[in-house]
């Protein structure tokens, strides 16, 4: 498993999560009655174009640097399986070429039993009168006449030497094996590890060029910001000091009277050049502030005699009101009474009939599962 493959699955998690917001967020604006009747905003859905596509093109040259990380990681992956291929059939060969030189088959022990020619190498049945073979039943050697005892201990002797012999060689043939497998095994883990030395490297590299691009690219934006601030302090400072020119020379700090004279008649003025009234206004305020004053003392007047005939018509009306209040009591106890009889007979109809329809017409009554499945997707 290499790389590349969590990579992948990263890419589909992000799109598996992008497409379920994007459900969510058609699930709220489908069951939102108000947004569905009064219409969409125009404005919300070109920004959510806008945001959109930057979304897309970020998107795509993610993936770009992605395929570009796992183009290289395959030919990576690629130059390393045809590197373990070739030590493989090194290998392979070396296992062969070892049996064919140290394990043939006549190298065996059990050779004498396998081997096609033993009829024609063996000896006859019967050589002579005194062959060893022939036992107590071919009536050449009796019970007692054991002639060839030493031979045959001599020949024990040898033999019992010699399967010594071979024994050993056996066993430092194996032992000679595995210290040679043992070898190939030291040296095969030792290029797995550098493998994975290299692996790392690599990514390790990619990971720091990665991380240079992004710093270049950040430093780069930071500039552009920064000469683009510079540029709107500078345009603000120049606005700063015209628009200060423009107050110490213009006719407000000057307080010059006739700036405010409007050109659409003599009665009026310009609000934001106007330096004040002059006395004769102000005497004609101060009057005019007099009679508004007696005017609102004799409506407070009025006023207050109107709110206590108010208050009399009111006390009346209280009076009036518990009276009627008294009988509509009376009223409403015989009608509740009337009422209550009336809906006993209801609800033994309503029992009645509740009960006819439980047991006899509806006998499969839906669950609340059923209820549930109904408003889960805007589709």
């Amino acid at each position: 498993m290499y790389k590349v493959d969590i990579q992948t699955d990263l890419k589909e998690a992000a799109a598996i999560e992008a497409r379920r917001n994007r459900e969510k967020q058609r699930q709220s604006r489908i069951f939102n009655a108000r947004y569905r009747t009064m219409g969409v905003d125009v404005e919300g859905l070109k920004s959510q174009v806008e945001e959109q596509i930057l979304r897309e093109n970020a998107e795509k040259q993610r993936d770009d640097a992605f395929d570009a990380d796992r183009v290289q990681y395959d030919k990576i992956a690629q130059m390393l399986e045809e590197e373990e291929r070739q030590r493989k059939r090194q290998l392979e060969q070396a296992v062969v070429k070892f049996r064919e030189e140290k394990q043939q088959p006549s190298m065996s022990r059990e050779w004498d039993i396998h081997d096609p020619e033993v009829v024609r190498k063996g000896s006859p049945a019967r050589v002579s009168d005194d062959d060893p073979r022939c036992g107590p039943s071919s009536m050449q050697r009796f019970g007692g006449e054991d002639l060839q005892a030493p031979a045959r201990h001599k020949l024990q002797k040898e033999q019992n030497k010699r399967v010594l012999e071979e024994q050993k060689t056996e066993r430092e043939r194996d032992l000679a094996d595995q210290k040679y497998a043992d070898i190939l095994e030291g040296k095969k883990r030792i290029e797995l590890d550098q493998r994975a030395l290299e692996l790392a490297r690599l990514e390790e590299e990619c990971r720091r060029a990665k991380a240079m691009a992004t710093a270049n690219f950040n430093r780069a934006q930071a500039a552009e910001e920064a000469q683009q601030q510079r540029l709107a302090q500078q345009r603000e400072q120049d606005d700063n000091y015209a628009e200060i020119q423009n107050h110490l020379t213009g006719d407000i700090l000057t307080e010059n009277p006739d700036v405010a004279n409007s050109l659409m008649g003599p009665h009026r003025v310009i609000p934001y050049r106007w330096k004040g009234m002059t006395s004769a206004q102000m005497e004609a305020i101060w009057k005019m502030q007099a009679e508004q004053c007696m005017e609102n003392q004799r409506l407070r007047e009025a006023e207050r005699q109107r709110d206590a005939e108010w208050e009399q018509q009111q006390h009346l009306a209280a009076r009036a009101a518990l009276e009627m209040e008294v009988q509509e009591q009376n009223f409403r106890l015989q009608l509740r009474k009337s009422q209550d009889a009336y809906n006993k007979e209801l609800a033994d109809a309503q029992k009645s009939n509740l009960r006819y329809l439980e047991k006899e017409v509806y006998t499969n009554a839906p669950t609340a599962q059923y209820y549930l499945q109904f408003n889960t997707s805007s589709r």
